[in-house]
């Protein structure tokens, strides 16, 4: 009886497990299996979300719609409120605006998905306020003249409780007392004309203008010459187009007033000078103060240019070369010391009077987020920073201004449920940018692994007009079609029949072998908060704005640049009235912001890399080559690694092609594809190449010294062997560029 009732309870479960399997099969079968459609091929309600929205293309109407939404008005009223006060890095106006934009960001009807506050411990520079930094003229111990505490009060924004004292970030303290000279551009070859013409700079006071080396540079080549002080200032010829009477400046008209004085950080490298590639958190290591690189070793303070006429007008010695000549109003000699007959005593010296302090403070960067809805693990970065060094309506609140516009109309879209990008879209406001690119450098820091794994694109918008003449954009070369798609499709402020492009291409542009006449795409340095995107982790970036028509004027930047003239009022009045070309950066950054978001294939164009040509043929002829050849040196192989990638890349854009020709792409080929393209750029590093230089490890955008036109390691070395005779150096250059080109071919060739 037993052996029976088991044979039943095993008949008995058998039925009970195949009624399971049935019903879990009539389940499947009706949940899982597509159903058939509506008659036009549309999926039914039962399909995966990801199958019905995976192959869709960008959607031209909602890009339309996006910009027709930008409102110029809108830009305007939040310039005004941006510009409103002073907000210096860590200020309390600065922190005002960090509550702003999470707010804006956190709104219900036209917020982000989600935000974050990131807080870094910045190591910053600020004058004391009790003891003022001066520039002074003395005699004995007798003082009988001191420039200018503070710019003149030309609107009641220069007599703001807030505005910072003129100064020179990083500069150390000090009150170094000596003969004047004038040093120009504050060049090494400009002290080394100096003693070329007899003069000894030990002990002297340097007086240096704007432009030609950068601000820290002019107190580091000093010092090399023994100059125990630095003062500089903005002359008239470089930023004003040589005017300098008050009538003919602010609040007359753009240019600066000569009370006008350029604040700035005295910086070589950027990010948190005490924690090089660590980001700046409590526990982070920091290094000693004394092992601190590319900051004035001597004190240095800037002056406006009122004062330096008077003390450069009154110099003694011989006349400067006519190209060291400026817009004071003199013929300016180069001292030592001052003339006989003239405003002062020619026994006085002038005396750099420095206060200035260094202190780590809290900064923060303000993150938006937007989940991508099919690649949330892609992302496309927008970044502008917030920290002004005083009203700082241009720089940089006409950015803040236009990404506020931007992530409003984004997200009204998205809490309405019209859109949601493929991608995920981060916003950044950065943090003491002003103080040497410090928030986004502390960022790309912190999350190396996640941004170099995952972004598409960095979008810059520092300073979104400088003036309003046409667009001037700046990017990696594979940027360039995305940039020339989007503009083409804006219209001009100044004319509803012409576009963005077509203006652009009207002022600035090139004569490219693959495309004819097009606008000119310009090369990326270290100005702005791409930097260690580019140079750091190798993501295709590129910044944009409007700027001004260089027929019209040479200023080397718009006037008011980091002074406290930089206002609301200035800008309204005189950088874009009526705020239209504001509105143009807009409508286009946003076009570019949502084309990189949106398109299933990536925009960015691999093949457009005629730099590497232009970078091989200024090695390829002349002495450079000549050179070469004679310590048995080649450029065979680099000639061969550049046709090798240009014939990759053209087929690899014939698969694109294809792709894109495909009813139904596998959206494995297009995520396949798109990686490929994502991590070009990044071919391009080696974090051996440049062992002296921070974060600098892309081998086509690197900074350099030489004035050779070539890839930069290899025109140094190059420099360099012309008078030290290594050669070798030269060789191992050769091998890193031929190496980076070779890279970037395997790239993009077919996977296996």
């Amino acid at each position: 009886m037993a052996g029976c009732g088991m044979s039943w309870l095993k008949i008995l479960g058998a039925v009970i497990v195949g009624a399971l399997l049935l019903t879990v099969g009539i389940l499947l079968g009706h949940f899982a299996i597509p159903k058939a459609g509506n008659g036009q091929g549309a999926p039914s309600q039962g399909t995966p979300s990801w199958v019905q929205t995976v192959g869709r293309d960008l959607n031209e109407s909602l890009l339309q719609s996006f910009m027709d939404q930008v409102e110029s008005g809108k830009i305007r009223e939040n310039l005004k409120t941006l510009a409103s006060q002073p907000h210096m890095a860590t200020t309390k106006g600065d922190e005002e605006l960090v509550k702003l934009l999470l707010s804006r960001w956190q709104d219900p009807q036209i917020g982000l998905d989600s935000t974050s506050e990131d807080v870094y411990g910045a190591f910053l520079s600020f004058p004391d306020p009790q003891r003022p930094n001066s520039v002074a003229v003395v005699e004995n111990s007798n003082q009988i003249f001191s420039t200018r505490r503070s710019e003149k009060n030309v609107t009641a924004d220069q007599a703001h409780a807030d505005v910072v004292q003129p100064y020179a970030a990083y500069a150390p303290p000090g009150n170094p007392r000596g003969r004047l000279v004038y040093a120009n551009q504050g060049k090494r070859s400009d002290y080394q004309e100096l003693v070329n013409m007899g003069i000894n700079l030990n002990g002297t006071i340097a007086i240096t203008r704007y432009g030609g080396a950068d601000r820290a540079a002019k107190a580091v080549n000093g010092a090399e010459f023994g100059v125990a002080g630095v003062v500089v200032y903005t002359d008239p010829a470089d930023i004003n187009d040589g005017r300098a009477s008050e009538e003919e400046t602010y609040p007359n008209s753009w240019y600066l007033p000569p009370s006008g004085v350029e604040r700035g950080s005295y910086n070589g490298y950027f990010g948190d000078l005490l924690t090089p590639y660590y980001p700046a958190k409590e526990f982070t290591y920091r290094i000693k103060e004394s092992e601190i690189q590319g900051i004035p070793p001597i004190p240095s303070q800037p002056i406006g240019f009122e004062d330096a006429q008077t003390l450069i007008c009154n110099l003694s010695g011989p006349v400067a070369p006519p190209s060291w000549q400026g817009s004071l109003g003199c013929s300016y000699p180069v001292g030592p010391g001052f003339r006989t007959g003239g405003l002062f005593p020619n026994t006085s010296d002038v005396q750099v009077n420095v206060y200035n302090q260094r202190v780590i403070k809290n900064s923060s960067n303000v993150m938006g987020f937007i989940r991508g809805s099919e690649e949330p693990d892609r992302y496309v970065l927008y970044g502008n920073h917030r920290d002004s060094w005083v009203h700082g309506a241009i720089d940089p609140s006409s950015g803040t201004a236009v990404m506020l516009e931007i992530t409003r109309v984004l997200g009204k879209m998205l809490k309405e449920g019209k859109w949601r990008p493929r991608r995920s879209i981060i916003f950044g406001s950065w943090g003491a940018e002003e103080f040497g690119l410090i928030g986004s450098t502390e960022y790309t820091e912190e999350f190396y692994s996640k941004l170099r794994e995952r972004s598409v694109a960095y979008i810059n918008v520092d300073i979104s007009v400088f003036a309003n003449a046409t667009l001037r954009a700046q990017g990696t070369p594979p940027a360039q079609s995305v940039i020339f798609a989007a503009a083409k499709q804006v219209q001009t402020p100044a004319s509803s029949s012409m576009s963005v492009y077509d203006n652009w291409r009207n002022h600035f542009n090139r004569i490219s072998p693959s495309y004819g006449v097009i606008p000119n795409l310009g090369s990326l340095g270290a100005g702005s908060d791409y930097a260690s995107f580019i140079h750091y982790l190798g993501i295709t970036s590129m910044d944009i704005a409007y700027t001004y028509d260089r027929n019209k004027t040479s200023a080397r930047i718009y006037p008011a640049y980091h002074t406290a003239f930089d206002t609301f009022d200035y800008a309204d009045r005189f950088i874009d009235p009526g705020f239209t070309s504001h509105q143009a950066v807009a409508r286009t950054v946003g076009n570019v912001l949502l084309r990189l978001g949106d398109s299933p294939v990536l925009p960015p164009n691999v093949s457009d890399q005629e730099k590497l040509d232009e970078l091989y043929s200024a090695a390829a002829q002349g002495d450079f080559l000549a050179n070469l050849t004679a310590n048995n040196l080649s450029l065979d192989p680099l000639k061969a690694a550049i046709g090798q990638f240009k014939s990759v890349a053209a087929d690899f854009n014939q698969r694109i092609t294809k792709l894109k020709e495909e009813e139904s792409p596998s959206p494995l080929q297009i995520r396949m594809v798109n990686d490929q393209i994502m991590l070009l750029e990044r071919a391009f590093l080696n974090p051996q190449a440049f062992p002296n230089k921070y974060y600098y490890s892309h081998v086509i955008w690197a900074s350099k010294s030489s004035d050779q036109a070539t890839f930069p390691g290899l025109a140094d070395a190059y420099t360099s062997a012309l008078v030290t005779g290594d050669w070798d150096q030269v060789q191992k250059h050769l091998t890193i560029v031929v190496q980076a080109v070779e890279n970037a071919a395997s790239t993009l060739e077919a996977v296996a």
